[in-house]
Order: C-alpha cells, then sequence, then structure tokens
C-alpha cells in the first residue's frame, strides 16, 4: 500500500521493457571499442619486443681497459656483426660507446648517444644490420655508423685499425663526454 500509482506504472514499463528486450541499452561503438584494443595491443608489443624499451644490453657494463693512452681491441671479436658495448669511467662520467663491423666489412664505433636525444641517456640496440634509438626509434643502417653525424644519428667516434687491433685513443673517447653529462 505503500506505492503510489505513479511509480507501478514506471516499474511495469520497465519490467516489460527488460522482458521483451526492447529497452534503450547503452552500448559503446565498435570502432571505438575496437580502436581501444589495437592501442593496448600496440602498448604491450612495445614493452615485449625484444631489444627494444628502455633496457640496455648486457655487454654494455663492459668497462674499458686502457693501455697508456688508448684502448685496443682484437678486430677478430666483432667478425660476427653485433654492437659491443663499452664503457670509460672518467672523473663522475661514465662515457658510453659501441664497436661494431658493418655490413660492408669496415669496423666503425660510435658514442652510445646522439645530438638530439642523448638528454635521455638511452643510446641504441642493435636489430639485424641497423642500430635503433631508443628513445625515439629512428633506425641507422651500419654502413653510415661512424661516417654520417649530426642530428640523431650514432655520434662518431674516431677509431683506427692498427694490423688485428681497433685501437681507439682515450682523447677521443673523452671527446664524447658533453653526451653523458647529466647533471
Amino acid at each position: 500500500m505503500g506505492k503510489t500509482a505513479k511509480s507501478t506504472p514506471d516499474v511495469r514499463s520497465a519490467k516489460k521493457a527488460a522482458v521483451l528486450g526492447n529497452d534503450k541499452k547503452s552500448r559503446l561503438p565498435l570502432p571505438l571499442v575496437l580502436c581501444a584494443v589495437v592501442i593496448a595491443g600496440a602498448g604491450v608489443y612495445l614493452m615485449l619486443k625484444p631489444g627494444g624499451g628502455d633496457t640496455v644490453p648486457l655487454d654494455a657494463k663492459v668497462s674499458t681497459a686502457t693501455v697508456g693512452d688508448q684502448v685496443n681491441y682484437p678486430a677478430s671479436q666483432f667478425a660476427d656483426g653485433r654492437a659491443r658495448y663499452f664503457e670509460l669511467k672518467h672523473e663522475n662520467l661514465t662515457i658510453r660507446y659501441f664497436v661494431l663491423k658493418s655490413a660492408d666489412g669496415v669496423i666503425r664505433a660510435a658514442f652510445d648517444a646522439c645530438d638530439v636525444c642523448w638528454p635521455a641517456g638511452k643510446g641504441y640496440y642493435q636489430e639485424g644490420d641497423v642500430m635503433v634509438c631508443r628513445n625515439c626509434g629512428r633506425r641507422f643502417a651500419s654502413v653510415l655508423v661512424n661516417e654520417v653525424q649530426g642530428g640523431c644519428n650514432p655520434a662518431p667516434l674516431k677509431r683506427s685499425l692498427i694490423g688485428e687491433q681497433v685501437v681507439i685513443r682515450v682523447p677521443d673517447i673523452l671527446e664524447g663526454k658533453q653526451y653523458f653529462d647529466f647533471s
């Protein structure tokens, strides 16, 4: 008896609509749902793809042992075309660089930084025959490393091949310290 005449028809109408299936349901438009699924999938892919993301290669922690004012590496160490990452500690900075043998057979060296993205401190990772910037995703053919400079290209590092040794002078490595000063 607590029901009013006004509420009874509303309840009956709602029940009738629910049973007959003609009540108005709010539905998200299909394109909106598909966009959300694609964006979520892309995010998962970017986080899980091998070699990408913000991780630093395990061999990036190889400290450089100097002999006098230079570092030497056996050229055979780079025969497989894989980039090898090294670091030189100087005062309060750690200067990172990589050395690789490119597709054209030349041993190349560059700082693990560039003129554009260095403030992010992320460097590059290798994907096949290209170096990929961990910050912006730009890709650079290995044959252009140490040839092209400026922009987001890996900053060139002078190196020479003396006999079967790749030789890099410590003063040349120290030239890259501006890329690793985050203070």
